[in-house]
Formats: C-alpha cells, structure tokens, sequence
C-alpha cells in the first residue's frame, strides 16, 4: 500500500517558497512595540474635535490621522497576514484579536471628523485650502466627503443608525447559518456507483462531471434540498432588500440603486447600460448554447450540462518555476518596466505559494503603504493555479504602482476598478496561450475555459444583475414577493438568457436563494464591468502596443485619487457607453468560430 502524502507543515516548507512578511517586523515583539505607539498615539486625536473649522488645524488633523491610519494598517496587515499562515497558531492569532478589537476602538475616536467637516459653512474648505497650500493634496478627498452633505444625517441619526447596523445585518447572517451550518444535502451516487453525501463543496466538481446521469442527480439533489426551505429563504432575502431600501430612504436618495452607486459617483445608467448591453446581445450566449449542445451530442441541452467540458484535455503537471514563465511570456505586452516589477516580486518574498498545514485556503492579494505587496497562494501544479498566478499578481503591481504614485489618502483603488487589472493579466494569458497551443485538443480545451470565463463573469453576473434590479424595483413599489413570484423572474430570466434549445429546468427556479452576493445589493455588476474593462485594455494593449500600455500604467497608478469612472476614461476605457461590452461580446463571438473552426 503507498504511503498517504502528508501535508507539511508551516515549518517544513523552504523559507525560499515563503513570503517574507519579517521585513515588516522581525517578530511578535516588534510588533507588539508598534502597538504600544499606535495605542498611545490614537486617543490624542479627540484634541481635533471642534477646532476643524480652523485651517491649520484641519491640516494637523489629516496629517495625524494619516499616521494613525498608516501605523493601524501595518499592524493590521502583519497580524492577518501572519495569522493566515497557520490558522492554528495562537501567537498570531492573538496578534489578529488584539488590533481587529483595537481597529473599532480607534475608529470611534476620529468618528467627530465626517460630521464635524460636513456642519462647516459652505465654501469653508475652499477658504481653507487658499489660505493654506499644504491642504491642496486633501482637495478631492474633502469635497468626495462633502458630496455626500445631502446623504449624511445629523450626528444623533447617524448613531441611531450605527446602533441598528447588527440587527439590519440579521437577514445576511441567518441566510449563511441555515446555508452554511444547518442545511444538509442528501447522498447521490457518483460515477463508481459510491454513495456520497453531497455538499456544496463537491457539488462544483459533480456538476462538471462527464456521467450525465452524476450531474443531473447533483444538480436535483442541491436544488430540491434549498426548494425545502424556500420561505425562510425568501424571507431573508426580501428582509434584506427592505433593510437596503430603508437605508436608501433614511440617506435621501431616490432608489436603493443609487445608494449603491452615487458614493463612487457612478451614474445609475452605467447600471442600466450593463443590463441593456448584454440584452441586446444575448443571440452570442444562444449560438453558444447551441454548439455546446452540438459537441455534446445531447438530443437535449438541460441547465446541469452548461458546465461539462466540451472537450476532454490532460491536466499538465505545472511546477511554480514554469508557471511565472509562462506568465511573464503571457504578459510580456506590458512591457520590461511591468515585467521587472512581476520579477521583483517574485525574487523578493511576495509570494507565499505552497500549501500548508493550517494555511488559509483560496488566495488573495494583501499588503498596505508601508509594506510590499503580498500574494498568497495554494499553488497545486494545475493550469488554474497559473491563471490565479497572474491574476493576484495583476492586483499586485496595480497596488505597487498606487502606492508608488499616490499619497497614502489615494493609494486604495474602489471595487470598481479593483478587479480590472487582474483579469487583464488573465486575459494577456489566455490569449498568449491558445495562439501558441500546437496540440488541437488543448487549444480547444483553451478556447473553451475562455468562453466559459465570459459566460460565467459577463453573461451569468449580468442575469444576477437583472434580477437584482427587478426584485428591488418590485419591493420599491410596494409589490412583495413570494417564493412564487422570486422563482417566476428568475426562471423567466434564465429562458431570455439561455434561449430556445435549453430547458430550463425547475431545479435552476431556485438558484437564487444560494447567492450570497445578493446580500451585498447591487455588488454582482462589477464582476461584469470589471472583466469588460480588462477585455479592452488587454485588446489595446495587444494591438496597439507601448501607447497603450502607457495608458494602461497611468491606470494602475491612479489609485483613488479620482473616480473610477474618470480613471478608466482617462486610460481609453469609457464604462459609460456600451463599447467595452460590445467588445467583450465581439471577443465572445470571435472564439465561438474558433471553436467552430477546431472541431
């Protein structure tokens, strides 16, 4: 019998496959140190309040506010950072109660600043920044908070609705106990004929399974199981969407929609265009059903076949050494600047890669303005890992570059723009790979994972918009919905998406209540708008070359020192209008004749 392979544990991986998170603190000690300054330092900004009015006081106060805040996230990021190594490790996971505990606590002490700002006579900050020069970098800062004047209740209603912040949040939270703690799925069988009880961690992989039989009992099992409890689900749901309305309401804005897009000043219609764009091109997602249906050689296209692979292609053993060449030749059109920034990172400790015992799971891109950026990974030797590779590098060097160009104030990039560099990289990639696959399987196998990449993140978020939409607009209007009404829209919308050959299933009606995203309203869009932007910029950048890339580096170095609408505008990309998803779409359609072609 071969021996189990063991996973190692964190002081058995090579230091060199480790980030070096050291360089922010030797150790807990040094830490511990910093905490002590932070602790001392942050009650003394109370001396702040009421005397705002004052230039040179409002210029203390942001000075000093941006050492708190710098300190705090250096502190923040080492204890999360650290923690995440090995989640069983009690020294740092102490580290993470400490300032987790000790964010909130100096977060209530500068609390005087917004509504103090906001009570100042109009043109006062104006005054202020005339009189002193020194306040001019705070200029957009200021007046984004100002903007929000008009939204910002007096300083008793804002307490009264901090004070409600965890009951308004009772819907988000009962809908992940019953997902995540007491719904139970039945056991199916799988292609060997074993009893397996089935959860939503395999039911990703049965899903994609080449037995039908497998994938039509994961996809009845699932969904029957969450049909069970479709009142209580769409009583959390619904409760959510009114909790979000009443916020809107209370905040004085005209819908929830523009509660959720006026702080980062983008237009309502940005949202309708998204909608109204991908409606009008829904015949690409219908031809595409169609051949999938073809190439599958099913009398019948039902919604548990959408993710079977179409083409059956060996999974390659990729070492991490091969997966950043293959990254660095997949990105090489952004040019020698960007890729000594990826080898940087790469030589220098960004990168945590390899599993470990305790380690956190999944990966992401963290660090803060005093530290470098950090990537951590679970590296497992598949193309997929090369994919998030490149991915959670291109949040990397776009924080690099923010942080590089930006004061500390401007150095984060809103969510609207935050994806847009890492699936740039994704789509550098995967169009350098399958112009230089030679093997017609894997370049089908290619193809495909690109295709299904716009389905899933353009066409299927974009569903999730819709029906954010619809459910908001019906609950605005004084119309409540039933567990009825939630299934018809969501059924009819997976008719208008998926078109005449699919047969939507009962099972699909009930999808909507398993998406956790739709506590967050008004979240799901930019996932849509995010791949879109990247679509356009990897296209520049491809065929125009080093104007582009330029372009695209002013991007990456703008942070937030604007609107993400105007940044992306600036750098050739004008969310605005519907160009950069008609080219997506044009993308879409050029690899479905590709796919064709192959066959």
């Amino acid at each position: 019998m071969s021996e189990v392979k063991k996973l190692k544990t964190r002081d058995e991986i090579d230091s060199m496959h480790k980030w070096k998170v050291e360089k922010m603190y030797k150790n807990s000690v040094a830490w511990e140190e910093d905490f002590e300054i932070l602790k001392s330092k942050a009650p003394n900004m109370q001396r702040f309040s009421g005397k705002l009015g004052r230039a040179e006081d409002l210029l203390s106060f942001l000075e000093s506010n941006v050492e708190i805040l710098r300190l705090l996230d250096k502190l923040l990021v080492y204890a999360h950072l650290r923690g995440d190594e090995d989640t069983a490790k009690a020294e740092f996971q102490i580290l993470k109660n400490k300032i987790d505990a000790y964010e909130a606590e100096a977060s209530s002490i500068t609390a005087f600043f917004i509504p103090e700002l906001l009570s100042l006579p109009e043109g006062a900050v104006d005054e202020a920044i005339c009189k002193l020069p020194e306040l001019k970098i705070y200029e957009f800062y200021l007046k984004d908070i100002l903007s929000q004047k008009p939204h910002t209740l007096s300083a008793e209603g804002e307490k009264i609705l901090a004070s409600a912040r965890d009951c308004l949040n009772a819907p988000e939270n009962i809908f992940g106990m019953l997902t995540d703690a007491d719904m139970t799925f039945p056991s199916i069988k799988d292609e060997k004929g074993n009893e397996v009880e089935l959860t939503e961690g395999n039911y990703s992989t049965f899903i994609k399974s080449k037995d039908r039989r497998v994938r039509k009992d994961a996809f009845e099992a699932l969904f029957g199981t969450y049909s069970g409890f479709k009142n209580t689900l769409t009583t959390s749901l619904t409760s959510s969407i009114k909790n979000f309305i009443f916020n809107a309401k209370t905040r004085n804005y005209d819908c929830a929609l523009e509660s959720s897009l006026k702080p980062n000043n983008i237009p309502v219609e940005v949202y309708h265009n998204v909608v109204d764009t991908i409606n009008n091109n829904l015949s690409s997602l219908h031809k595409y059903v169609s051949l999938k249906k073809k190439l599958l050689g099913l009398d019948e296209i039902h919604m548990y076949d959408l993710y079977v692979p179409i083409v059956d292609a060996k999974e390659d053993h990729i070492e991490y050494e091969d997966a950043v060449k293959i990254v660095l030749d997949g990105i090489r059109p952004l040019g020698q600047e960007y890729l000594s920034i990826f080898k940087e990172g790469i030589s220098e400790g960004w990168v945590d890669i390899f599993q470990n015992k305790g380690k956190c799971g999944g990966a992401y891109s963290g660090g803060c303005y005093d530290s470098m950026p950090y990537v951590l990974l679970n590296y497992n030797y598949q193309l997929n890992d090369v994919s998030t590779l490149a991915h959670e590098m291109g949040h990397s060097i776009h924080s690099y570059y923010s942080r590089k160009t930006q004061p500390y104030i401007y150095s984060e990039y809103v969510l609207f723009c935050a994806e847009v560099a890492s699936t740039t990289n994704e789509c550098l990639l995967i169009d350098y790979l399958i112009k230089n696959e030679t093997d017609k399987k894997r370049r089908l196998f290619l193809i495909n994972e690109q295709l299904e990449g716009i389905r899933t993140t353009v066409f299927r978020q974009c569903m999730f918009a819709e029906f954010e939409k619809i459910t908001h607009e019906n609950i605005e209007g004084g119309n409540p919905l039933s567990p009825e009404d939630l299934c018809k829209i969501y059924h009819d919308l997976n008719q208008k998406y998926f078109g005449a050959e699919m047969v939507v299933d009962e099972g699909i009606d009930m999808e909507w209540s398993r998406i956790p995203h739709f506590y967050s309203d008004f979240y799901v869009y930019q996932y849509t708008t995010g791949f879109a932007a990247a679509n356009s910029f990897s296209k520049m950048i491809v065929e125009e070359g080093e104007s582009a890339v330029e372009r695209y580096k002013d991007f990456l170095k703008s942070g937030g020192s604007d609107y993400p609408i105007n940044i992306l505008k600036k750098a050739g990309v004008d969310m605005s209008t519907p160009k950069p998803l008609e080219d997506t779409i044009r993308r879409f359609d050029e690899l479905l004749e590709m796919l064709e072609k192959e066959i």
